[in-house]
């Protein structure tokens, strides 16, 4: 068996062991679906009528909030990428796998691989719940298959900063806090809830250049969500070109964590 191949076969593995560990641990699930429900019931009920634009057109509101709750979703999910890789330093899980004859790349790869499983049952749910309020995909099918796969893929990228933010993390306490804070300001400065546009001062270029705005307006594009009536229309490179920009950015993501956390996962493993 060539390495590439022993490679896949231990990735396999360990993302059969991860997906275990969800079903034995369903409270990690409900938290995962549970938050989103609420941020879109929030927004689209709460604050959609004071923000849906002139007139608070909350309908268009609603189809134009879900493709930010969904990069927000697979964002946040992020976070368990985090915890899981603390939860294995601090148990002694990292130090079995290095004793065993398996690929070090398979345990990374296994991780950010079962959470992308965790981020397509999470979509397969909120797109239930965007559904029941009235949200719809005016797309093609085609397109609306090209927007998920957008989703995925920036799910993909985000678990890659989680997994080396897990591996540098000291405890599962510190890894619990440092796996969210940063999602912050990465999911709200952006379009996910109002457009880019509107945000004051230096706040609009990070807006415009921020590559979960990119997932977010690719999307929403995809799916053929217009902005309400009166949403001024995003400009610029980033804005024009959204799916390219989001695509690139979620390249570049990888191609910096994913040595990153290779090259982390060598150093704990050989303690």
């Amino acid at each position: 068996m060539n390495t590439f191949t022993k490679g896949m076969s231990d990735s396999g593995v360990v993302i059969w062991r991860n997906l275990k560990n969800v079903q034995r641990n369903p409270e990690w699930l409900i938290g995962a679906t549970a938050f989103p429900i609420m941020f879109v019931l929030m927004f689209a009920y709460v604050f959609g009528g004071a923000i849906g634009g002139p007139g608070g057109d909350s309908a268009q509101y609603r189809e134009f909030l879900i493709a930010g709750i969904f990069a927000q979703t697979v964002a946040f999910n992020s976070s368990y990428t985090v915890i899981g890789f603390a939860s294995d330093l601090q148990k002694g899980i990292i130090d079995r796998f290095r004793s065993l004859p398996m690929s070090r790349l398979a345990v990374i790869l296994g991780r950010t691989a079962a959470d992308q499983v965790l981020s397509l049952v999470v979509l397969v749910v909120m797109t239930g719940a965007g559904l029941l309020i009235g949200w719809r995909i005016r797309g093609s099918f085609l397109d609306a298959v090209l927007g998920y796969l957008v989703i995925l893929m920036f799910a993909f990228a985000m678990s890659w900063v989680g997994a080396y933010i897990g591996l540098i993390s000291k405890s599962v306490e510190v890894a619990n806090s440092a796996g969210l804070i940063w999602m912050f300001p990465l999911t709200f400065i952006s379009s996910a809830f109002v457009p880019q546009s509107s945000l004051p001062g230096a706040l609009r270029p990070i807006a415009d250049w921020n590559p979960f705005t990119a997932a977010v307006n690719a999307t929403r594009d995809l799916f053929g969500n217009n902005a309400p009536t009166g949403f001024p229309e995003p400009s610029g490179w980033a804005a024009d070109n959204a799916a390219l920009y989001a695509v690139l950015s979620c390249i570049v993501i990888i191609a910096i964590f994913a040595p990153l956390s290779a090259a982390k996962y060598r150093k704990v493993a050989s303690k």
